[in-house]
């Protein structure tokens, strides 16, 4: 017998206790399904069992983690699915490409094609695989004998990808008769998978699942045609490099051609700058040139790069930052959590912003403010500024899209841009890297360097700020002029270096230290490249440092 505590009461159990049993007897005291449990602080799936004394907590779907659980188990379900409908072989060549939303865009690789018909066959195959409530179970194979089972399936990504694996062991989940390797927890049987919608999409087809706010709701799916077709093009630029996957990845790094790739990839994002560019200089009228984005799209190196484009088209370009029109921080509005709120539109002087703006259109002198994230201030240096004929305000902040914030300036005056780091990088063909984890390796490696916080204090922020681009930028992307991606498919090799030391100074017992375990199981992937291959304009030195530009 073991004895287990959970929430200070204290129950027997019988050694060997499955974790989803002892769930269940706790399911009613939760609003959502439970998805994982903490065994003394460490997470464990509910298939496992209770072989010692323990205090258990348990985590849900409306929990970050235990939501990535139901789309991992979510994906498997669909790919068995895929596989009992049309083969093996289609299911090794579907790859699961990008988050729209919260449907999941899968595309066919290789010549595969399944068509509406077969589509909604597979999503009743999904449906006939819950009811029959089948097990996912877990195995550790020897890397050897795991890299010989994916190769026999087709699945030329993880062969590729284990090549780089340290680990004498890989964890393989079985689903049936299907086999297949997922970074991080799983559930542990199909019957969890209550709520999901199959369809065909564009060339491929989208898995719409529940979002962590309404675990139990299926939402509605909202297409975003200029996001999904700035994701296609990103895609295909890492086709063109030979990069699809992180191990395809790795292969560039050892094969010393990495240096070329960098220079390649940092071409095609100069390319892009400058169309857009072109864009704003054959528009008449245009004075304000509004950059928004989600925290760490790099918004600010962004326009400066913007900036020196605009002057080859005889335009003067003045970039200015949003967060320089911060409130001081002991004016900072609260989230509903108590923490100040540092995302939403109330947490700037909106008025102020308004005027100063409105003053530079008519011609005025006006001094504008720097924020100093060190005291929470804003400052003023003396400095003037005033606008000319040719002279184009470059205005980067999350804001930047909402008319709230610009109420009191023309619409004909403003040229709207989206950017984000929108990740098309996969760690294979069925295991995405959400673009939010490539925006908090980002922000966790710049906040260290510029101001000074800890890894401990980023994370804890994220949730908040994640709230914040839900409500007050994601819903303005679409009404963007042109849509930029930052993200570059080399960065997190870059980045590997700089965030590690940071995530391992997070200590067992803190809140945080479940993320920092995962985002460093996550950078194990990657190989290692240094800073001193980027160019000084490269986006990615907004966070790692060596910018050419202030940042």
């Amino acid at each position: 017998m073991v004895t287990i505590r959970i929430g200070g009461k204290e129950k027997r159990y019988e050694d060997g206790t499955k974790y989803e049993d002892i769930a269940e007897e706790h399911q009613n005291d939760y609003i959502s399904q439970i998805a994982l449990v903490t065994v003394n602080g460490k997470i464990r799936e509910l298939m496992k069992r209770a072989d010692r004394d323990c205090e258990l907590e348990f985590i849900t779907y409306g929990d970050a983690i235990g939501h990535k659980t139901y789309v991992r188990t979510a994906i498997m379900l669909m790919l068995k699915a895929i596989k009992d409908v049309a083969g093996m072989e289609a299911a090794a060549n579907v790859k699961v490409e990008f988050a729209i939303g919260a449907g999941y865009y899968c595309a066919f690789r290789n010549g595969l094609k399944l068509d509406v018909k077969v589509i909604e066959q597979v999503k009743d195959r999904m449906g006939e695989l819950v009811d029959m409530d089948l097990l996912v179970t877990k195995m550790a194979y020897p890397a050897d004998e795991a890299v010989a089972l994916f190769a026999e399936n087709g699945m030329k990504d993880k062969v590729s990808l284990f090549r780089y694996r340290r680990s004498s062991n890989i964890n393989v989940y079985c689903m049936g008769d299907y086999y297949d390797y997922f970074y991080g927890y799983m559930m542990p049987s199909t019957g969890y998978i209550r709520h999901f919608d199959l369809f065909a999409y564009e060339e491929g087809m989208i898995l719409l699942l529940p979002e962590p706010e309404e675990p139990e709701t299926l939402p509605e799916f909202k297409p975003r045609k200029k996001l999904f077709q700035t994701l296609l093009a990103t895609g295909e630029w890492g086709r063109e490099l030979g990069i699809d996957t992180v191990g395809d990845l790795n292969d560039q790094i050892c094969s010393g051609s990495i240096s070329d790739m960098i220079l390649v990839q940092e071409a095609l994002q100069e390319r892009r700058i400058g169309e857009i560019a072109r864009d704003i200089a054959r528009r008449e009228n245009v004075k304000f040139v509004m950059i928004a984005g989600p925290s760490s799209s790099g918004k600010t190196t962004f326009s400066h790069r913007l900036s020196i484009q605009l002057r080859t088209y005889g335009l003067k370009p003045h970039p200015i930052g949003l967060d320089n029109y911060y409130l001081n921080h002991d004016k900072t509005p609260l989230d509903e959590d108590g923490k100040p709120d540092f995302e939403c539109l109330e947490a700037l002087d909106v008025e102020q912003f308004n005027q100063d703006m409105t003053a530079l259109l008519e011609g005025k002198k006006v001094q504008l403010p720097t924020f100093n994230f060190k005291t929470g201030k804003r400052e003023y240096s003396g400095k003037e500024t005033c606008l000319g004929p040719d002279d184009i305000l470059v205005i980067e902040g999350i804001h930047g899209l909402n008319e709230k914030m610009s109420y009191a300036l023309p619409a004909e005056s403003k040229y709207k841009i989206y950017i984000s780091a929108l990740t098309t990088l996969n760690v294979d063909e069925h295991n995405r890297i959400p673009t939010t984890d490539n925006r908090l390796l980002r922000r966790l490696v710049r906040d260290a360097r510029t101001r000074g916080a800890s890894a401990t204090r980023t994370i804890s922020m994220w949730g908040s700020v994640r709230r914040g681009e839900e409500k007050y930028i994601f819903p303005f992307q679409e009404e963007a002029d042109a849509m930029f991606n930052s993200a570059m498919i080399y960065e997190l090799a870059v980045i590997k270096q700089y965030a590690e030391p940071l995530l391992f100074s997070i200590q067992k017992g803190e809140p945080e230290y479940h993320e920092a375990k995962r985002l460093l199981k996550f950078l194990e992937y990657f190989l290692g490249v240094s800073s001193e291959e980027l160019p000084k304009n490269s986006l990615c030195r907004e966070f790692v440092g060596g910018s050419c530009f202030e940042v």
